[in-house]
């Protein structure tokens, strides 16, 4: 028997709201006892002095984007499961913009076979299960349905172009097609009228900085066309990559007439906002682009009350040679998974803005559920999908130490805080 106890951990599990000190027994890949003191071992257990670390579920992300197929130079199926399991994250939703797009079956397939493989290699250890979105729509204008009932047929975990539909009457068809399949459903409300050229959010910094602005309400426009058809159809809906306070307003009263929605936000807008573009970082221009302070606030508080459900990455790999570039002429995005926890935690946690099972939930627990899967959770008998943290150990963020195979990410070169030692998947 494979078997390791890890000593008086600090144990954190949202599902069942544990939050406390014990040893913790794993045994070939199964959680077998916790208990403030365990003195029955196996045979040849390892022992592990755990104390000041955290032993929580694995890490959910909701949507994030992968090289391969189609832009390796990016990212690979495997540099981003590495990356992944090195950020505490033993599931990952992957967006369907690659090259093909996940729009058929057959690509589809490819990925599952691609990514089984992987994992099945035995090169690295508890790589992460990957999900796949398939698109909702097919090509650059978006005008025409893909194969839905072909796709969910074929295992998609649910419906998201990544891209902002424009047209609501297409939306609404959508909605009502996809009812009766119940899977879960992604959308990302933005208007590309009212946007225009803007890179970043239109307001007193944007005219300080000379960068063109993208305002609020393309935003929260779309937003409420995107809650008037979800209360038309009943269709349940994710919203993705909410940015604005406005947008925070919106989804508390759809939630209090008892809209089915679900939304998140992603790290980076809670850790951030329009001041820090000061320093023209291309690796900063992100689409939503960063809130205002007011709309960072509203986003931490809508975290904080669970008006916002969840906390997405939405890893988007770049080449040193695409993102150094000016900031308006930079691609939008910006690599995350091995990052997130650490800055979320000494940024949230540590200050007493939220508590540890609040940032664990909106990590973990909170975001496999709008996926409609069952949670990870820590009790005896449950399957090991496990990560420990340590919360106080340094190192640097550099093209050695982090796995993703790009490094465009505004903490390049700097020293952080906390990090993942082991992850169970």
């Amino acid at each position: 028997m494979n078997s390791q106890l890890l000593q008086q951990v600090r144990v954190l599990d949202p599902l069942s709201g544990t939050d406390e000190i014990a040893d913790v027994l794993i045994a070939d890949g199964v959680i077998k006892a916790i208990e403030p003191k365990i003195s029955d071992l196996p045979n040849n257990t390892l022992l592990r002095d755990c104390q000041g670390m955290v032993l929580g579920p694995g890490l959910v992300d909701l949507y994030s984007h992968s090289g391969e197929p189609g832009f390796e130079e990016r990212e690979t199926l495997e540099s981003l499961m590495q990356a992944a399991a090195a950020g505490g994250f033993t599931r990952l939703a992957i967006l369907p913009d690659t090259m093909p797009p996940i729009d058929n079956p057959g690509v589809l397939a490819q990925l599952h076979q691609k990514s089984q493989e992987i994992k099945t290699g035995g090169q690295h250890q508890a790589p992460p299960h990957l999900y796949f979105w398939g698109a909702l729509t097919l090509g650059v204008a978006g005008q025409q349905m893909t194969e839905l009932g072909d796709l969910a047929a074929a295992g998609v975990i649910g419906f998201a172009d990544g891209q902002p539909l424009q047209n609501l009457a297409l939306l609404r068809r959508l909605l009502e097609y996809l009812q009766p399949m119940e899977k879960p459903l992604a959308l990302w409300a933005s208007s590309s009228q009212l946007t225009g050229n803007g890179v970043m959010r239109e307001g007193l910094s944007s005219i300080r900085f000379g960068l063109p602005g993208n305002p609020g309400i393309s935003e929260t426009a779309a937003l409420a066309g995107v809650l008037e058809v979800v209360a038309a159809t009943g269709t349940p809906v994710h919203l993705m990559r909410i940015s604005t306070l406005r947008s925070v307003e919106l989804i508390q009263d759809a939630k209090a007439r008892g809209l089915p929605i679900t939304a998140s936000t992603t790290w980076m807008h809670l850790l951030l906002n329009t001041d820090a573009l000061s320093s023209y970082d291309p690796n900063l221009r992100l689409e939503p682009p960063l809130g205002n302070p007011d709309d960072q606030k509203a986003l931490i508080r809508g975290i904080q009350s669970g008006v916002l459900d969840a906390i997405a990455i939405d890893h988007t790999p770049y080449t040193y040679e695409e993102k150094t570039v000016a900031f308006a002429e930079a691609p939008p995005g910006a690599i995350g998974l091995e990052l997130a926890l650490p800055l979320l935690w000494h940024t949230f946690v540590e200050t007493g803005v939220w508590s540890a099972l609040q940032l664990w939930r909106v990590l973990s627990t909170s975001p496999a559920k709008c996926l409609q899967q069952p949670p990870a959770t820590i009790a005896p008998g449950a399957k090991a999908e496990l990560i420990l943290f340590v919360p106080q150990l340094s190192w640097l963020v550099d093209r050695h130490t982090l796995h993703s195979r790009s490094v465009n990410t505004h903490w390049l070169g700097q020293q952080l805080i906390g990090q993942v030692i082991q992850t169970w998947s």
